[in-house]
């Protein structure tokens, strides 16, 4: 891929980033995604590539906008498979809460997953953690594991997860062994991507999140030097069937970064629409302006751009088009 295209899609995520923070705190969750897929999908147009939505807003006949299969891109340049989430945490956005971002990966055409619509098993850990760990363990020894690896007291090892019902197990777990708990209303990628920024103060992630999120997160953390390690969770055999029909021939196979993301390039960014633990959110200022915050990664190289912008609110036709409130 060009490295060009890094900086390409992260006006991308600004404007689908801007365009929901319009929505924040307003009990809209669907009018912010809404807004934020279309001003995604229009400011894809000026991208210089051609680009194949692989993980999206769902199948054709569900999503109107960035579906499954859908062309996006100007036409002309590399080839690319396209993962995005215009609004990664709606319920987080319509509540003004932390950790919602706007999402984009690319890579290489025919190397990103594509992720049936249905739960992921996932450990995601940072780069002190990569290759040391396994989903396959009984999550008593990785807790373990991890705090004889990281020279930790486990009482002062940290670990998130999404507070469901469905972790019951787990969480009964963490408590018994005894380490500092992290419980994520929502935010299965910020929460995946978190043990990679020792700011955030998380070691690991684990449990169950949307098999889409978990590309993203996987995507993120391969340019981080983090790792997510996942399993699908079809529910039957109608599950099942979608993932063979999608590739997947072993539902039940533990996926690890290249069967995720391929053993190439990846580009990954997101722009902060909340505040979170590593990306602030987009705030709207005086004189028609709105700073955002953004990472942008690839993972060819390592880099990482944290990208902070002043944004001249009328010259932004694509997102103030869609998030018109009131």
């Amino acid at each position: 891929m060009q490295r060009e295209l890094s900086l390409e899609i992260v006006r991308v995520t600004e404007a689908a980033a801007l365009a929901a923070a319009r929505w924040m705190g307003r009990g809209d969750k669907n009018e912010a995604d809404g807004a934020a897929t279309a001003a995604m999908r229009e400011s894809f147009r000026s991208v210089s590539m051609k680009g194949t939505v692989v993980i999206g807003e769902g199948e054709m006949d569900e999503a109107p906008m960035l579906y499954i299969g859908e062309s996006v891109g100007s036409g002309d340049g590399p080839e690319v498979d396209i993962a995005v989430d215009p609004v990664e945490g709606t319920e987080l956005v319509s509540k003004a809460l932390n950790n919602a971002l706007a999402v984009i990966a690319a890579a290489d055409k025919g190397k990103l997953l594509h992720a049936p619509d249905m739960y992921m098993e996932k450990l995601a850990v940072g780069p002190a953690l990569c290759g040391k760990l396994s989903l396959d363990e009984p999550l008593e020894k990785t807790l373990r594991s991890a705090a004889r690896l990281l020279d930790k007291n486990i009482a002062d090892l940290t670990v998130s997860i999404l507070d469901r019902e469905r972790h019951a197990e787990h969480i009964a777990v963490l408590r018994r062994v005894g380490v500092r708990l992290k419980l994520l209303s929502d935010g299965d990628v910020a929460g995946a991507m978190a043990p990679a920024f020792p700011e955030s103060g998380v070691d690991l992630y684990i449990g169950s999140g949307g098999a889409p999120e978990g590309v993203l997160a996987a995507a993120a953390l391969h340019c981080l030097g983090g790792e997510l390690q996942g399993r699908l969770m079809p529910s039957g055999e109608e599950d099942a069937a979608r993932c063979r029909a999608m590739g997947i021939d072993d539902p039940a196979k533990l996926l690890r970064l290249p069967d995720m993301i391929g053993d190439d390039d990846v580009i990954f960014a997101a722009t902060g629409i909340t505040p979170g633990d590593f990306l602030g959110g987009v705030r709207f200022l005086s004189a028609e302006q709105a700073e955002t915050h953004s990472i942008v990664m690839r993972a060819k190289t390592r880099t990482i751009r944290y990208v902070r912008s002043i944004h001249h609110l009328p010259s932004k036709p694509v997102a103030l088009a869609v998030a018109v409130v009131g």
